[in-house]
């Protein structure tokens, strides 16, 4: 015999189980179907994959009673350049009267809290999907082990390589950036202060985020070959290469954990939705990692998600008809075209060719930090 529910959400991720949590709580029927198991305890001493999240996301999994999470570390400042660092621009967490910018967390402090929740709101089904069908009442899962599942909405949140999108037939536009990011922790003479560094390089970005344990996270974007090349240096010439590049502003670098690869695309679904279809967070779009805003896009989904589904039910409209789904569609849409065109604009500015455009944008950026009301309002707009 089929089960039935409101909503399946398919990918228990950190924003498949953030939807999944606030589903729930909004009074819908909820199940959450992931493949894989439980994800493991948090890491010691750091996990090696952090986030900047956004005073925005904060708001969203505080209200999912998942915040604050360990191990968290405010930054209330950023210094970003390009030629020398007395010609950044520097954000302060002041200029917009705020106590911080954000926080870094790590991924699997979030999902942790996230999971730790779920159980008493979300029945789970450790399964794949092996086959999805859309029909004008309901759609129709099937899954491994002979279970099928009947769902008036399928929400994708499986990442970027979403077999659900795929089998929909849904286009989808990439780019290979031809970078992979390098990804460590690192020990640096020079305290943090709670200031995340970014300089722009011809080869790619390069951000030192301050951590709760007074070491910093690299994320270092290059050229494939040189990204490779990077991460098999012995640890004091790779020490020595980081600190220079970022112009020693963080001091000397002792000390570091072992590097990862993260291959870097940018990818964006020409449709959100089809007929009891929707996708969120990576299954959607997936951007340079440059302006930290990943994550925060994919809990921006979720927010919008919960709030047109909940006000359609209220309000005795058809909430998983498309004409409902295409709400969540066009507001999603634009501000993610906004960031994904502004990350790949950047970098390919910072790139180019072109020998006086780094230039230009970098006398852009020293003069930026000179006009107060226009920083106030990129800083503001960069936490909404």
């Amino acid at each position: 015999m089929a089960d039935r529910c409101d909503i399946a959400i398919v990918g228990g991720g950190i924003v498949g189980a953030a939807v999944a949590l606030g589903l729930s709580q909004a009074g819908f029927d909820v199940r959450l179907l992931e493949a894989g198991a439980a994800p493991p305890p948090a890491p010691e001493p750091v996990d090696p994959r952090v986030y900047a999240i956004a005073p925005s996301s904060a708001s969203l999994m505080q209200r999912l009673g998942v915040w604050p999470v360990p191990r968290l570390c405010a930054y209330d400042g950023m210094q970003v350049w390009e030629s020398a660092p007395e010609r950044a621009l520097r954000f302060s967490a002041a200029d917009v009267g705020r106590v911080q910018l954000g926080w870094i967390a790590e991924q699997s402090q979030l999902l942790g809290a996230l999971w730790a929740a779920l159980p008493a709101r979300v029945p789970m089904t450790q399964a794949r999907v092996l086959a999805a069908e859309y029909g004008s009442d309901a759609a129709r899962l099937q899954l491994e082990g002979g279970q099928t599942l009947h769902a008036s909405l399928v929400i994708a949140a499986e990442g970027a390589q979403s077999p659900l999108r795929e089998r929909a037939g849904i286009v989808l536009h990439s780019r290979d950036y031809g970078q992979q990011a390098v990804v460590t922790h690192v020990e640096c003479s020079e305290p943090h202060r709670g200031v995340a560094l970014q300089r722009f390089l011809p080869g790619g970005p390069l951000a030192l985020l301050p951590l709760a344990d007074g070491r910093r996270s690299v994320v270092w974007s290059l050229p494939a070959d040189e990204a490779q090349a990077m991460c098999a240096l012995p640890d004091d010439d790779f020490h020595q290469a980081l600190a220079s590049a970022i112009q020693f502003e963080a001091g000397a670098i002792s000390a570091s954990t072992p590097r990862l690869l993260f291959p870097l695309r940018l990818m964006h679904a020409e449709q959100y939705v089809r007929e009891r279809l929707v996708l969120i967070g990576d299954s959607a779009h997936v951007i340079h990692p440059l302006a930290g805003q990943g994550v925060n896009l994919g809990l921006g989904d979720v927010e919008q998600l919960l709030t047109t589904l909940t006000q359609a039910r209220d309000e005795r409209r058809d909430w998983s008809g498309l004409r409902v789904l295409r709400r969540y569609e066009r507001a999603r849409k634009a501000a993610n075209i906004e960031m994904i065109a502004l990350t790949d604009a950047l970098d390919r500015a910072f790139r180019t060719p072109v020998a006086l455009l780094p230039r230009v944008l970098d006398n852009g950026l020293a003069l930026l930090d000179r006009v107060a009301p226009a920083k106030r309002l990129l800083i503001q707009r960069a936490l909404a």
